[in-house]
């Protein structure tokens, strides 16, 4: 019976055990994260989601304080148009994130960066450039395209020197989203070194409708992407990713022609994930009827998170002159509607609730908006309870061997 370890993920002459760790933002992916995948021969990710404020909290930063302070006089204007980063704050903290990563790094694995085109920061098309020149220039290995089509953003990148030497890849959930990128960038003569298949079961913001996310289905989703690439002739890795929850799982779609695999859900309650212990405990508890696929994120995608994430229903008044990450380029965000909607409502109200909406910038770096994968409810299983009736942390290394080296789906606990 065949393993995951029977199986090689291969960039050009490089192999790498074909696991890879999902790019997990805020600062869930943390660069100890990426560095156990690495070492442990497999590919990790960091995520570049919100990196001010994860560099002023690793590295002594005070971009948020110096930012908030410019913009102090807006905090009660709905109008957030005027607030904009530092470009130069933008380019330090991506180049202090990525570069401390790669200098730590040890092992035969890669690590890639994990950049959503949704973090739109009131300039989209400035502001995700300099977070991918920064990035390559500060030696990541590769970057995976997520959150959006990113039609542009092999063009925001062909002018720097390392475009056709970093490995480049895109998340899409459906052949058509493929089909589009492809085409967009065929003149570049620069096709993509991999494209993960982000199927409905995934945490966090998924590429479905909040109505018929259901009805798809990952592993139907993943041959019609092979199919396709055997029409246009095309040898690309393709990455499945989204509820595969053990080694078996892993294992039949490596068995199908799948290059590796993408995994995070069990990640999340290890040690080296930068989830709050207190919140690990959470996911460990969570039952299936815990978990929803809801629309409070005000980027217009539907997400997956547990139904008793603070951020749902909390009110506060938006953050933008803090973060501000999710600012189109009108500095226009869904949550400041809803928000100031719910203040009308009830203006002599001292806190109020905001269902629809919520502001995720503020939650996601206060670690309140628990986005989470379909699997989570069995985490419970993957460890052991302890005395006090919490559950034992894991380690990064014990799941990622748990998956390499597993068969007949089992799950191996702690200590075996």
């Amino acid at each position: 019976m065949k393993r995951v370890d029977d199986f090689r993920l291969r960039f050009g002459k490089q192999e790498l055990v074909p696991i890879m760790i999902g790019g997990m933002g805020v600062d869930i992916s943390t660069a100890e994260l990426a560095l156990e995948a690495a070492r442990l021969g497999g590919v990790g990710h960091i995520s570049d989601a919100m990196l001010p404020t994860v560099s002023d909290r690793r590295y002594d930063t005070n971009f948020v304080k110096e930012k908030l302070k410019l913009y102090t006089y807006n905090l009660d204007n709905s109008d957030k148009s005027a607030v904009k980063f530092d470009l130069g704050q933008v380019a330090e903290s991506t180049r202090l994130h990525v570069s401390r990563t790669m200098e730590a790094k040890r092992g035969s694995g890669m690590i890639f960066i994990n950049c959503m085109e949704k973090l739109t920061m009131n300039a989209p098309r400035e502001t995700l450039r300099v977070r991918l020149h920064e990035a390559l220039s500060a030696g990541v290995d590769g970057i995976t395209l997520s959150a959006g089509l990113h039609l542009g953003s092999f063009t925001l990148m062909e002018d720097h020197p390392r475009f056709r030497d970093a490995k480049l890849g895109i998340i899409v959930s459906s052949v058509r989203a493929l089909q589009l990128f492809l085409r967009k960038n065929a003149k570049l003569n620069r096709f993509p070194d991999f494209i993960v298949v982000e199927g409905p079961l995934a945490g966090g913001h998924l590429g479905f409708g909040l109505d018929d996310w259901m009805k798809f289905d990952l592993r139907t989703i993943v041959n019609e992407v092979h199919q396709y690439l055997r029409n246009e002739k095309l040898d690309i890795p393709v990455i499945p990713a989204g509820g595969i929850f053990t080694g078996s799982d892993a294992t039949s779609f490596l068995e199908e022609g799948a290059a590796a695999v993408q995994v995070a859900t069990r990640f999340t309650v290890t040690d080296e994930c930068g989830l709050p212990k207190n919140v690990m405990q959470e996911y460990f508890k969570a039952g299936e009827n815990d978990i929803e696929v809801n629309t409070t994120s005000p980027t217009g995608y539907p997400m997956r998170m547990l139904k008793n994430s603070p951020s749902i229903g909390s009110g506060i008044r938006p953050g933008c002159e803090s973060y501000g990450y999710l600012l189109d380029a009108n500095g226009h965000c869904a949550y400041i509607d809803a928000y100031n909607r719910e203040v009308a409502a009830h203006p002599d109200a001292k806190k109020i609730e905001v269902m629809d909406k919520t502001c995720l910038c503020t939650h996601m770096r206060n670690f309140k908006c628990w986005t989470c994968g379909h699997y989570t409810y069995r985490l419970k299983d993957t460890t052991r309870q302890l005395k006090d009736g919490s559950f034992q942390i894991l380690t990064a290394e014990h799941v990622f061997h748990d998956y390499q080296f597993s068969t007949d789906n089992r799950i191996a606990l702690p200590g075996e």
